[in-house]
């Protein structure tokens, strides 16, 4: 096991040739997304000539192109080609490889990098990251683990899509002084864009599909999610979820250590449950013949299996920095759950209601329909070219009904006709905002009976009716309390 005690902190980059190099070189970063400002700072901080392409002209992005304009940046809106001369691209996650600017790039033979692959070379000598990615359950792990850590007394922060930009946080001269130790949330888009990322320790929470209009089928988004185990990097592997486990193997460094983490009882070597405790077999004193005491089932809120999954992951990464056990237990204890997922809202005669509008696509769905006993499922939006049929065909003995909303609900309909035939079904044709979901929540409360629990867990994105999923869920929030 790590011995305890973080590095010793420096200003000094990891790459420092490569943050020397950054002067008067030609950058463009693409988009002005969420990560585009910090990355042009950043890059403007080190002497870059930075471009910014965009193309939306909205006020939004007019007010924030003045401003890096003020600062020293030249800000092309309405654009979609490469500026001339420019010898590195740094890219937004979310742009896709055949942008027309990225295939110009490529084309070109220039550089494309995303903002986490940036801020990895320009990182403090000596910060570790601690990487975590997975279909579902990133923002709760890497929370937790911010939580096992801080309790630890370790000067750790979490970052990625979760409130604090990797570029604001992960770097000399930002808001705060750069962390020992970052607890990194990584989309399979941001791990497409990263070449050089060699974290200290990560994990492949699950894998199903997903983005896969992004990706252009299952085998390239798990092979981005793969890259997460780095050479070097110490592998943390989900047992009990086929992908994590085949990726760990495959992509990552065989002579790096392999650990596990199950819902099953731990073999040594693995992080799992015995009885209503979570023990450790990786990283204690003497694996092979006992085991360590974590924390309690308990202490994880919720104590849905999918949850405790990534409890034990958030454990896993924490033990392989040296944290201690009693810290795990303390971690859990002080980590408040994110809003929308699987947030309770209370009883509406006799009747629960759950927002877990986070649940995005089919196998986080899943995952919340498997924890309750009789269910009326509110779902339906974007599917994102995500396939159903499991889905339904493994919940229909636990649904009552379904109330079906968006773009895409007609799949929906079809599946649940051929595997729960039934349950009932409610399609809410209305286009968007308030309305629709008080007509959600009217129909489900009508369908419902005392015991059942009305859960909120669209398997689809929600972009068709709602700003995105906090919106979807905060309007159902609403409309239930308006029934109270």
């Amino acid at each position: 096991m790590t011995p305890a005690g973080g590095p010793s902190r420096t200003d000094s980059p990891a790459d420092p040739g490569f943050a020397a190099a950054l002067r008067e070189r030609a950058v463009c970063v693409a988009g002005l997304g969420v990560s585009g400002p910090p990355v042009v700072r950043a890059l403007l901080a080190r002497g870059a000539r930075v471009s910014v392409v965009d193309a939306r002209e909205d006020d939004a992005t007019l007010d924030l192109a003045r401003e890096l304009r003020a600062e020293g940046a030249r800000v092309l809106l309405g654009e979609h080609t490469l500026p001339a001369e420019t010898d590195l691209v740094v890219t937004s996650p979310g742009w896709r490889p055949d942008a027309p600017l990225l295939a110009q790039a490529g084309a070109a033979g220039v550089e494309i990098a995303g903002d986490v692959e940036l801020a990895w070379r320009l990182r403090p000598a000596g910060q570790r990251w601690l990487a975590i990615t997975g279909t579902n359950g990133k923002t709760t792990t890497v929370r937790m683990l911010e939580a096992m850590l801080r309790a630890d007394g370790r000067d750790a922060l979490a970052v990625g899509n979760v409130g604090t930009p990797i570029m604001e946080a992960a770097l000399p001269g930002g808001p705060r002084p750069a962390p020992d130790l970052l607890a990194v949330e990584l989309s399979s888009f941001q791990l497409h864009w990263s070449a050089t990322l060699a974290p200290h320790a990560a994990a492949v929470l699950n894998v199903a599909p997903d983005h896969l209009d992004w990706h252009g089928g299952l085998e390239a988004y798990a092979a981005a999610k793969g890259r997460i185990y780095a050479p070097g990097t110490l592998r943390v592997a989900n047992a009990d979820d086929a992908w994590s486990t085949h990726l760990a193997r495959t992509c990552g460094d065989p002579a790096a250590p392999l650990y596990g983490f199950t819902l099953g009882t731990p073999r040594a070597g693995q992080i799992g449950v015995v009885e209503d405790l979570l023990v450790d077999r990786a990283f204690a004193a003497d694996p092979q013949g006992g085991a360590e005491e974590l924390a309690s089932l308990a202490d994880v809120v919720p104590a849905a299996p999918h949850n405790v999954a990534n409890a034990l992951a958030a454990a896993a990464l924490a033990r392989s920095v040296g944290a201690a056990p009693e810290s795990v237990r303390a971690g859990l204890a002080a980590f408040a759950p994110e809003p929308h997922r699987m947030a309770p809202l209370g009883s509406v005669a006799g009747v629960d209601y759950v927002d877990d509008s986070k649940a995005t696509n089919p196998h986080a769905a899943a995952a919340a329909l498997a924890s309750f006993a009789s269910v009326v499922w509110v779902a339906g939006g974007l599917l994102k070219g995500a396939e159903v049929e499991d889905l339904v065909r493994e919940a229909a003995p636990r649904l009552r009904a379904a109330v079906l909303l968006g773009r895409d609900r007609d799949r929906l309909r079809a599946a649940l006709a051929r595997h729960a035939p039934d349950a009932a079904v409610v399609e809410v044709e209305a286009a968007a905002g308030e309305d629709a979901m008080e007509q959600v929540v009217r129909a489900a409360a009508g369908l419902a009976r005392p015991g059942d629990t009305v859960l909120l867990a669209p398997a689809a994105a929600s972009m068709d009716m709602f700003t995105d999923y906090k919106e979807r869920g905060r309007r159902f929030a609403e409309a239930v309390a308006a029934r109270a």
